[in-house]
């Protein structure tokens, strides 16, 4: 997957949280699957800008950007900030 792809696909998940946050914030609680897919949604997306993040890094130093790999979840989600 290419930046532009990563990218396009990290604009269709944020609509998709969007539309679950939304949901929520309108006051209606979100059904047991809905709860369900906006975590997961959110896993995705961290993985995602963990993918393109490693991309870029690699691309800046003068290396292929295609060997980088989507950590797992209980690597992003670990992450200090």
């Amino acid at each position: 997957m290419d930046d532009q792809e990563l990218l396009d696909h990290i604009g269709a998940l944020v609509d998709e949280e969007h539309r679950l946050e939304s949901t929520r914030t309108g006051g209606q609680p979100l059904t047991e699957d809905d709860a369900d897919r906006l975590s997961a949604v959110e896993v995705q997306l961290d993985q995602l800008w963990d993918l393109l993040r490693q991309r870029r890094a690699r691309r800046h130093a003068g290396l292929d950007p295609d060997t980088a790999h989507e950590r797992g979840p209980t690597v992003v989600e670990n992450y200090e900030q």
